[in-house]
């Protein structure tokens, strides 16, 4: 008999709130991330510099070629050689914190949901916790400990702090399972 989501409600908003805190540990009271973030030189130049562009919320990057083609021309060539080249993300407002940690508990209950999904489909209730904790903390180290990779390799992110967080959120994740798994 396989395990039934319904029953599964209590470790999936568990983990999903319990991984929301240990994001917020990672982030705000661990060292690993602390040196990520730089602040640019003149700040306050560049902001007044970009300012009077009036750039729209949105994705942006430097140099920019809107086709192959113009990718291969010689003026393209020119400005990628003579750099910088980066990316902008620009937001029209400061993201609001309140609305942003709301939808990371989301984030963290939805995939802890589609997590117990998948265990539920092998794992019988009154499985050996053992069995319970491998399976779902494989699950959530894929899902959490993959997540950023891509943007690590298109986009120059730092990935290993990330890869870290993300193991020790699926270990988490398959230790509120274990615990709270059903019982035969």
């Amino acid at each position: 008999m396989l395990t039934g989501l319904s029953s599964l409600w209590l470790p999936i908003i568990v983990s999903g709130v319990a991984l929301f805190f240990a994001s917020f540990a990672a982030w705000m009271l661990l060292p690993h991330h602390k040196g990520e973030w730089k602040g640019l030189p003149d700040e306050e130049g560049i902001m007044a510099a970009l300012r009077k562009f009036d750039i729209p919320a949105g994705q942006y990057n430097f140099p920019h070629a809107c086709s192959q083609q113009e990718m291969n021309t010689e003026d393209f060539k020119r400005r990628k050689e003579a750099g910088p080249g980066g990316f902008i993300t620009v937001f029209q407002t400061w993201p609001n914190m309140g609305v942003n940690m709301a939808c990371t508990v989301l984030f963290f209950t939805v995939a802890s949901g589609v997590i117990a999904y998948l265990a539920g489909m092998v794992i019988a209730p009154g499985a050996d916790r053992w069995f319970v904790f491998r399976f779902v903390g494989t699950a959530g180290v894929l899902t959490y400990g993959t997540a950023n990779i891509l943007n690590g390799i298109w986009f120059g992110r730092k990935m290993v702090a990330d890869i870290v967080d993300g193991i020790v959120y699926g270990l988490i994740t398959g230790l509120i399972f274990a615990a709270l798994w059903p019982a035969a």
